[in-house]
């Protein structure tokens, strides 16, 4: 019971994470549009918001969401153990192949940015949307490889319950 509270505890506290980094990022990015107003900042902005509202998006979500799917676990343990492995396991075995994929776009993401760094002018558009590509794909991509870690230790002691 522990360990299902701490691991949608853990995944919630990783959501504030999420979100309070898309709500800096969002911020950076009024500045550089607003105070900055150069094409390499203005570029920054573009990869710097786009990609923070997805962070606000899933982070919210995983922080609304991760008190009820404590709650549907350990009611599961306690009155419907056999549901367990049908249903929380498959759901992590899921989410487990889902994390391979997210990081994968991730790490792709990273390096084609890194690739577009090499090749464009500086203080251009491009330059730092590419910039600022790279610095939310590493980003986010911690984060996934944190969550993704985590995960695995939840899926391995649902299997042994069962």
């Amino acid at each position: 019971m522990e360990t299902v509270s701490a691991y949608f505890g853990a995944e919630r506290a990783e959501s504030i994470v999420f979100i309070v980094a898309a709500l800096f990022a969002l911020a950076g990015s009024a500045w550089c549009l607003f105070v900055l107003k150069q094409p390499f900042f203005s570029g920054l902005a573009i990869s710097f918001s786009t990609i923070a509202v997805l962070q606000l998006i899933v982070g919210v979500t995983i922080y609304q969401r991760s008190p009820h799917d404590t709650a549907r676990v350990l009611q599961m343990i306690q009155s419907e153990p056999d549901r367990l492995q049908s249903e929380e396991v498959t759901r992590m075995q899921v989410v487990m192949r889902n994390f391979k994929i997210y990081l994968g776009v991730e790490l792709a993401l990273f390096i084609l940015s890194l690739l577009v760094l090499t090749m464009m002018n500086p203080g251009s558009l491009i330059l730092g949307a590419a910039l600022g590509l790279a610095i939310q794909a590493a980003f986010t991509a911690v984060l996934d490889l944190i969550a993704m870690l985590r995960g695995g230790a939840y899926l391995n002691w649902l299997l042994l319950q069962s």
